[in-house]
């Protein structure tokens, strides 16, 4: 089945982005001070250039799966056989603003605003948002201690990147950074983190606080 293109990638191919993963809250006498360079990581930039038709009324709408190349990201049949990737949540406006990605995403595809002047073909608008995208197959990054996705969650390994920063590494040692720290447990206080904590990271959710050790 014929794959339509429907968006331009506007960043760096997916494998190759910086992995920011998570930012460390201030500690106190019991932990490591730290904070995170901030941002998401394992995103990238779609700029449609008309909504599909034939795989749902939305451009990426849940459940629907995407090809990927080097240079464009194709809405295509989940049974396609260049079907790489699925929709695991979708939502409009930015992801400053709008909800996190369920947490084992394993990259996250920013669809930039789309009003044709005209709509002869009846393709319609596409408004900004996001997609949280899953690999059909391994290697999934966005697992605990995969070392990448949008997201820090339980499992997962941080090394220290300068002063006052934390990023994301793979806990098996196979990234470029080797892990320094592992996140334990999520919490909502630092209070509630084990006294072996070395490390309070921000997680976001309704336990934000990541309590990390030593690896």
């Amino acid at each position: 089945m014929s794959a339509r293109t429907v968006g331009v990638v506007c960043a760096a191919p997916l494998l190759a982005l910086a992995l920011v993963g998570c930012q460390a809250l201030s500690g106190s006498d019991s932990g490591s001070d730290s904070r995170s360079g901030g941002g998401r990581s394992g995103s990238s930039s779609v700029n449609p250039q008309r909504s599909p038709s034939g795989y749902g009324a939305v451009f990426l709408a849940v459940g629907e799966c995407s090809s990927r190349g080097l240079t464009s990201f194709n809405e295509v049949a989940c049974r396609s056989e260049s079907a790489v990737a699925r929709v695991v949540a979708r939502y409009e406006g930015g992801t400053k603003e709008g909800p996190d990605c369920p947490a084992r995403t394993d990259f996250v595809l920013h669809i930039s605003e789309h009003r044709p002047a005209s709509d002869e073909d009846g393709d319609g608008s596409i408004a900004r948002g996001y997609a949280c995208m899953r690999n059909l197959e391994e290697p999934h990054p966005g697992d605990p201690g995969g070392g990448g996705g949008p997201r820090t969650i339980v499992g997962d390994c941080v090394y220290s990147a300068g002063e006052g920063q934390v990023r994301e590494t793979a806990c098996d040692g196979s990234g470029e950074h080797a892990p320094r720290y592992r996140v334990t447990s999520a919490v909502t206080a630092r209070t509630e983190c084990p006294p072996n904590t070395a490390l309070y990271v921000s997680l976001g959710g309704a336990e934000p606080v990541g309590c990390s050790v030593w690896v």
